[in-house]
């Protein structure tokens, strides 16, 4: 999974919102995220309050945060406090843009190809279908799982090489919290996302 960092950002960084239809969303923004770091990775690579900052403004408007997260803690959900529901949304989606933020600089547009849509846009749920071309010549295959919204398609789900991001971290957040309490990885989680623990 060494490289789920960079892809895991390419398709994140890849949707814009309110496009007509899941393909739209995917092929519209790779041209956004490319102007957003065009001359300036070097400058985003020594600044990680920068990098965050840039990430955010273009990720947050296009992933649907309570739904992973609802996803991620799946059976945890029902019995977490309104209050731990809240904190685990905000804490589990600091943990992505922490950890995956700088596999971005390494974004190349050209290294994605977007499949022809075979799905039914009508459907509250659908996926998308692509292809990231790596340096030796070989084909990652990348489905992002989309979900409809009043204001648009919203990313909840990446599946990189039949790996679904929500299926690994639900496996291993269900693991911890089996082994400490919801509690306890609520604030390892926020524990993580503190300033002093960047580099």
């Amino acid at each position: 999974m060494k490289r789920l960092p960079l892809v895991f950002l390419l398709v994140f960084m890849a949707l814009p919102v309110m496009a007509e239809s899941p393909n739209l969303v995917v092929e519209e923004a790779a041209a956004l995220l490319a102007s957003q770091l065009s001359g300036r990775e070097d400058e985003l690579a020594a600044d990680k309050s920068a990098l965050y900052s840039t990430i955010d403004a273009i990720l947050l408007p296009r992933f649907d945060r309570v739904y992973s997260a609802q996803l991620v803690l799946g059976k945890h959900w029902r019995s977490a406090s309104n209050e731990q529901r809240q904190r685990f949304i905000d804490a589990f989606y600091g943990s992505l843009l922490r950890r995956y933020a700088e596999g971005v600089l390494e974004y190349d547009q050209d290294m994605v190809q977007i499949l022809p849509f075979r799905g039914d846009a009508s459907k509250s749920r659908t996926m998308v279908r692509s292809f990231v071309l790596l340096d030796d010549g070989s084909k990652v295959p990348v489905n992002y799982g989309l979900v409809k919204r009043e204001d648009g398609w919203l990313l909840f789900d990446v599946t990189i090489e039949g790996v679904s991001y929500i299926r690994n971290y639900r496996a291993e957040i269900d693991s911890e919290i089996r082994a400490t309490s919801l509690e306890a990885v609520i604030e390892r989680l926020e524990s993580e996302n503190s300033p002093d623990t960047d580099g």
